[in-house]
């Protein structure tokens, strides 16, 4: 009998798509020890970015022909390893630019407006409408870091807000910049001269800490960040001490290096200027659903 291990919390829709090929067992919160143990008895395996798929996992898998990623990257599974074993690895580029998109924005909005931090006050009985006045995102400068299906998004839903956006992408020519009607920069010029910087950026060997204290120290002192692509792409205790020293106004973060974010970490003691949120860029229902489906469909065809 044909099997799938579905790893990570999925939609019901993609788990019904599977079930029509194959027996799904649902069995989450795998130790990678466990994992490696059970593997072998799959024809395919899907996964959201909580498994780590490694080489070791790989080479248990005697069965496996298809690794599916409900999600945009596929920076949990060891590819090349999957490779050399002939196993497919597929994921949703696009199921998710929406949700992720649209998160970055709310991060922008909130940091603006000190809406977390408000919400708080209210909470506790306050009304601190002095200590709380924001700044608008019109007229101001957003820099794009990745011009990908998410960074798109964000770019054209800045513009419609009245925003001026510049990007740095070294992959994407001029004049389909010019159509989006941002304008290329180097990333140095993008970090001097950006009001508000937004990340959207795998994490690789070039990538990482990409955002340090350097490059921190080299924007605006009323700038702000966000990042909700990658963890591990900025040096979150550079941005944590740049935010207390006043180098920069403020950040917003969905995603870290470990996750989930140790409780000694540096950010937790940030009292203001600081969204944290704990990777939600892709949850919400509509893209849950579609990075299941568009998954499971891919899985499905394999193993037919």
């Amino acid at each position: 009998m044909t099997r799938v291990l579905v790893s990570d919390p999925i939609d019901q829709a993609g788990i019904d798509i599977l079930s029509q090929v194959a027996q799904v067992d649902q069995r989450t919160g795998l130790s990678p020890e466990e994992l490696v143990g059970v593997i072998g008895d799959y024809d395919a395996l899907m996964i959201r970015s909580g498994t780590q798929v490694t080489a070791e996992v790989i080479a248990a898998a005697s069965r496996l022909k298809i690794i599916g990623r409900a999600g945009v990257g596929v920076d949990n599974v060891d590819v090349p390893a999957a490779t050399q074993r002939g196993v497919l690895v597929v994921n949703s580029p696009e199921g998710n630019t929406i949700a992720a998109a649209e998160h970055a924005l709310a991060m922008m909005l909130s940091l603006s407006r000190h809406v977390p931090q408000a919400h708080g006050g209210m909470r506790n009985g306050k009304w601190d409408r002095k200590k709380y006045v924001g700044n608008e995102l019109y007229k101001k400068t957003l820099g794009v870091v990745g011009l990908g299906k998410i960074g798109s998004h964000v770019a054209r839903v800045a513009r419609a807000m009245g925003m001026d956006v510049i990007a740095y992408d070294p992959f994407i020519a001029a004049d389909r910049a010019q159509q989006m009607q941002v304008r290329l920069a180097q990333l140095d010029d993008l970090f001097r001269t950006a009001d508000y910087i937004t990340l959207h950026i795998p994490r690789t060997p070039d990538t990482e800490n990409l955002v340090n204290a350097e490059l921190l120290r080299s924007m605006k002192s009323t700038a702000r960040i966000v990042n909700c692509a990658r963890g591990g792409i900025v040096d979150e205790a550079a941005i944590a001490e740049a935010i207390e020293t006043g180098v920069i106004a403020g950040a917003g973060l969905d995603v870290y290096a470990s996750e989930p974010l140790a409780e000694d970490s540096p950010l937790r003691s940030v009292e203001r200027g600081l969204v944290l949120t704990p990777h939600l860029g892709a949850s919400t229902e509509e893209a849950q659903e579609n990075v299941a489906i568009d998954v499971a469909e891919q899985i499905r065809d394999v193993l037919l």
